[in-house]
């Protein structure tokens, strides 16, 4: 009502403004606002309020709720105010506060709960202030009743959560760790060790910074003080043994530290004086361990002993001083592991022995050091090979662990890789080692084949060492190739032999291997293969075939020729992915010999060679397959033969890369053999399955389907290459893909059913699956045949009769006759969006055609752009497009295809009506247009709307879909009428007077406001006589709008802009007109506009 008023208001003051010559905008503004105002006040009352509220704007409450919860707002901040006043009255007494309880939370939330009421008689306010800023507030509320006022009481104090207890963080595990190690045993005893160590510490720094006593003296006494501490520790070491150890320890930690400050901190002593200070140092601590049985003494003796070199070298001694000492020192080891076994003691000396000799070795040896380097490597692998054994003697009663791997696999690790580096400039020199380390091992394990049955376990270690040397020798003295084959050979081998013994580790070792030498293989690939004098016969295709054929070999051994299955369950599983692994590597074999004597080829002649000698390898392959199957009765080899069809599907893909037919070179070898094999193969297999022998995979109808397409596939490229060189102008070549492939969907759809095997048997494979995918191709290559001119060069072109055009009805033949096949077969029919797909194909295509013939006989580029620049072609193409879609609705007898031509027809019937209403709007047409109808323009226009009344017609008697739109559809048809008879009104106009056919010119010629006045009077006494005659009310009410808008042009346009005769003209026309519509056509009465209605 608001916005209604308002907009009226506007309007008003509009009138207002044009009628008193007032400023336009302020009027309609006052105007407006004061109609919004006045609806505002229409709507207030209409819904009850008084006009105050409505004038004021104050809203009433909504609802009894909301009154409720108002007062109850100002009764919480008058009850507030009421307390207030009363704290500051002099005469407040303040209530006692009620006794904590926190035992009795009940009695708290009881005594919580009672609030007495306080009754609101207020004494006067001492504070006047207070009063006057309470009177606003209180005044609205004067008619409510007294008030009760709870007096407020503190909360009760509730008790504290007692806090979450912290997660213990790194610190603190550290501490606990530390404080358990302190208190696990002897306690002061450790604390007064680590005092004392401290004690020492800062004793020598404390006397080096002063300058004390001389430097003498207090080593002296610090030597004196470890002395001490190693005799007590030795008086102790029966009545307090572990009191006794830990002096004893601790003695021996304090020599140490007292040798090196002599050394390094104050250089009272050289380091030729210090080494054997040390030495003897450590044959204590070594003494004192095997005398007492201490373990721990020893390791920090021989600790102490090895960093003596390294803490007190100048960085310029001798390595064969050093790896003596380092040698003294093992034989201390050697001498102690032949009375006790200390695994600790022996993995140290192993370590700082290696370690250090490691690092000397990256930073000072040289090769004139080979000779003492190598004595002292030998010794010190001799020295812990005898320590491993020393160390099994001596826990040989033990069941387990009496073995120690870390130094019987770790001393040949360790001193492998020394010698490698000492010996990498040595020809064969890695190669020889290795020999020689697998024969000290296996002669190591011939002397313990007398104890096997005690050190079983120690007898196989140095057996697998020895084998494993002897298996490393291959590559250090052979090339990758080389170390790969006789690797997968041995683990063969390995495999054959673990089988037959039941050795699972032997069995898990061969299979390892496999793996091993492939790479060792792959570690040599990028090495170039060499002088190859004939094909297949050299290192690097002997050595991928050797692996090949082991994996093969493995997996037919696995799970044929044994009872592997019996054994272990899983072994045949293991046996089909060795069989795998090996055909791989067949396969990689084969192509990687082919592409190497294909590179000596030019690079035209690549590709060319290395697709047929890839299918033969693949033909061979499935042969092989098929002699293993029968000769060795692996029925594992039927799925290669089953994969050749597959494979050579994938192949068949490599045609799109050549530059030549497919029988070329050696195609016409590798093709046709291709295509024997597999029909060969497939009907021995499909009669083994019908004997019911075999299951397939894939399934025959794929294996079918794909040999199907290779054999299209072959046709369709060597047709197109052949004619391309026979013709290499004009489309002949392109038409070659539609005839190849249009010829192999027509045959198999028309005479493929004669053949009994394979596309009778296979009728899906061949003629359903097999061919659909023919069937998208001859439409992709529709589609794309539109961007041709089809030049018939070295012939001339003729429509119909040109190669572009026979390809294109031989696609169109040979998909009519596989859908009559689809529906012999009773396949489903495709879905709607199929034909109307179908329609659309043959319309692109009767476009290209017409394009086509405009190019080749009357010179039009063969662009599109060319024809949307032309008008003339565009009427060309517009009745071409007509012609179509009346041959489509008029010659078409089959309901079905009427419904589907009528209806595909659709987006041609709105592109054909736009292109008029754009026609009428911009075009004023040729020389011809001086008479109208009778002229080129109108005749085309004319014959487009003759066609889509009845393609309307066609529509409505098919579908029954124009009922709920005939209002719309009679309202197009009308105004496209009307605008078509104002464009021959305007275009004869323009003709016979020379007015420009703009819009802009139009508008401003008096001549032609004049004429479409008089026009558009005309028109509205000719619709509203007809609705007279024939009872039509709205058409005649159609009628008196257009005259309406002719009266408001005539008075609003005509009366400012046209003068004189033109003017005299139109106004006397157009009032002549109106008293025949008043006399001829008056309204229809409402009887006829009912039966109007009715259809």
């Amino acid at each position: 009502m608001r916005w209604v008023t308002a907009i009226v208001g506007g309007m008003t003051g509009f009138v207002l403004a044009l009628a008193s010559d007032w400023s336009i905008g302020s009027t309609v503004a006052i105007m407006a606002g004061l109609g919004f105002w006045l609806g505002n006040v229409l709507f207030a009352g209409s819904q009850g309020e008084e006009p105050s509220a409505a004038f004021t704007g104050t809203a009433p409450s909504a609802s009894l709720a909301a009154r409720v919860k108002h007062l109850e707002d100002r009764v919480a901040m008058l009850s507030e105010e009421v307390e207030r006043l009363r704290q500051e009255s002099p005469h407040y007494l303040a209530p006692p506060e009620p006794p904590v309880e926190v035992e009795l939370p009940a009695e708290v939330r009881s005594h919580d709960q009672v609030r007495p009421p306080v009754t609101a008689t207020l004494p006067p306010a001492p504070v006047p202030l207070a009063s006057a800023e309470a009177e606003p507030e209180t005044s609205h509320e004067q008619q409510a009743a007294p008030l009760a006022v709870s007096q407020p009481e503190s909360p009760p104090s509730l008790p504290a959560k007692p806090a979450a207890p912290a997660t213990p963080d790194l610190l603190e595990h550290a501490f606990n760790a530390a404080r358990d190690w302190l208190l696990g045993g002897n306690t002061v005893v450790r604390v007064g060790i680590i005092v004392l160590f401290f004690g020492v510490a800062f004793l020598l720094k404390y006397a080096a910074s002063n300058s004390l006593l001389p430097i003498e003296f207090r080593l002296a006494g610090t030597a004196l003080g470890a002395a001490v501490l190693l005799g007590a520790g030795w008086h102790l070491r029966e009545r307090r043994t572990v009191y006794g150890l830990v002096l004893q320890g601790g003695g021996v930690g304090v020599l140490y530290l007292t040798v090196f400050a002599a050394v390094k901190l104050v250089a009272l002593i050289p380091s030729g004086m210090a080494l054997p200070l040390m030495v003897v140092i450590c044959a204590l601590s070594a003494f004192l361990a095997i005398r007492q049985d201490a373990a721990v003494l020893a390791f920090m003796g021989s600790a102490g002993g090895f960093l003596a070199p390294v803490l007190v070298s100048s960085g310029g001694g001798s390595h064969v001083a050093l790896f003596s000492y380092y040698a003294l020192l093992n034989a201390g080891i050697f001498a102690i592991a032949w009375f006790k076994a200390w695994r600790a003691l022996n993995l140290l000396g192993f370590s700082f022995t290696f370690v250090i000799g490691s690092i000397w070795g990256a930073t000072a040896y040289a090769p004139e050091h080979f000779a003492s380097t190598e004595a002292f490597l030998l010794l010190f692998f001799l020295m812990y090979v005898g320590i491993s054994l020393l160390y099994a003697l001596r826990r040989e009663c033990v069941v387990r662990h009496y073995v120690d791997g870390s130094l019987v696999f770790g001393t040949p690790i360790a001193a492998t890789a020394l010698q490698a580096a000492l010996v990498k400039s040595m020809p064969f020199g890695l190669a020889w080692s290795a020999v020689a380390l697998s024969a000290f091992y296996l002669l190591a394990a011939a002397g313990l084949v007398r104890w096997r049955q005690r050190l079983g376990l120690l007898f196989d270690a140095m057996l697998v060492l020895g084998v494993i040397f002897a298996t490393l020798a291959i590559p250090f003295a052979c090339s990758g190739q080389t170390t790969g084959a006789a690797w997968a050979i041995e683990g063969a081998a390995l495999v054959w032999m673990a089988v037959r013994q039941r050795r699972l580790l032997a069995l898990l070792s061969g299979l390892l291997m496999q793996l091993v030498a492939a790479l060792a293989f792959l570690a040599s690939w990028g090495e170039p293969p060499g002088a190859v004098l004939m094909p297949v016969v050299h290192t690097g295709f002997l050595a991928m075939l050797m692996i090949a054929l082991a994996g093969l070999f493995i997996g037919w051994w696995l799970q044929v020729r044994s009872d592997a299955g019996r054994w272990q369950a899983w072994l045949p599983d293991v046996g089909m992915a060795a069989a795998v692994w090996g055909l791989c590597w067949w396969a990689a074999a084969g192509l990687r010999e082919i592409q190497a004597h294909a590179a000596t080829l030019a690079p035209e002649a690549l590709v060319p060679f290395m697709l047929p000698a890839l299918v033969l390898w693949a033909i061979l392959t499935a042969w092989l397959a098929h002699a293993a199957r029968r000769l060795l009765a692996w029925p594992l080899a039927r799925r290669v033969e089953q994969a050749l069809a597959p494979v050579l599907g994938l192949l068949t893909l490599g045609l799109f890369m050549t530059q030549a037919a497919p029988l070329t070179g050696w195609g016409w070898l590798a093709w046709p053999l291709a295509l024997v094999s597999t029909y060969a193969i497939l009907w021995h297999l499909e009669g083994e399955h019908e004997r019911g022998q075999t299951s397939p995979w894939p399934p025959y109808a794929l294996q079918h389907l794909l040999s199907f397409w290779m054999l299209c596939a072959l046709l369709a490229f060597e047709g197109y290459w052949r004619l391309r060189e026979f013709v290499p102008e004009g489309a002949w070549s392109w038409s070659a893909w539609a005839c190849g492939v249009g010829l192999c969907l027509l045959a198999v759809s028309t005479l493929g059913t004669r053949l009994r095997w394979p596309v009778a048997v296979q009728a899906w494979s061949y003629q359903v699956w097999g061919a659909a995918p023919l069937a998208l191709l001859l439409w992709v290559w529709s589609i794309g045949s539109a961007l041709s001119d089809g030049d018939a060069s070295p012939l001339f072109w003729l429509p119909l009769l040109n190669p572009l055009d026979v390809a294109q009805l031989l696609g169109f033949l040979a998909v009519a006759a596989w859908i009559g096949r689809l529906r012999q077969l009773e396949v489903s029919q495709p879905p709607p969006e199929v034909n109307y797909l179908a329609f659309a194909t043959v319309f692109l295509w009767f476009n290209a055609m017409l394009l086509r013939v405009l190019h080749h006989y009357f010179g039009v580029e063969y662009e599109v752009s060319a024809v949307l620049a032309s008008f003339r072609w565009q009427q060309v193409f517009m009745l071409g497009w007509g012609v179509f879609a009346f041959a489509a609705l008029w010659l078409v007898r089959s309901e079905r295809l009427q419904k589907l031509c009528v209806l595909a027809s659709l987006p041609l019937m709105l592109v054909l009506w736009l292109w008029t209403i754009n026609v009428n709007l911009t075009e004023a047409g040729g020389d011809w247009m001086r008479l109208p109808l009778l002229n080129p323009l109108d005749a085309v226009l004319l014959a487009i709307y003759a066609l889509i009344a009845f393609w309307l017609a066609r529509l409505a008697s098919l579908t029954g879909l124009l009922a709920p739109y005939r209002t719309a559809l009679l309202s197009a048809v009308g105004a496209t009428a009307f605008l078509w008879l104002n464009a021959m009104l305007l275009r004869t106009l323009h003709h016979w007077t020379g007015l420009p056919y703009t819009l802009a010119d139009i508008s401003h010629s008096t001549l032609a406001q004049a004429a479409l006045t008089v026009f558009w009077a005309l028109c509205a006494l000719t619709t509203q006589v007809i609705a007279t005659r024939r009872g039509l009310r709205m058409l005649w009410f159609v009628g008196g709008a257009l005259l309406g808008v002719t009266v408001i042009k005539l008075f609003l346009f005509d009366l400012s802009r046209i003068q004189g005769l033109e003017r005299i003209v139109a106004f006397i026309g157009v009032g002549v007109l109106l008293l025949l519509v008043g006399y001829f056509s008056p309204l229809p009465p409402k009887r006829a506009a009912a039966e109007e209605v009715t259809p």
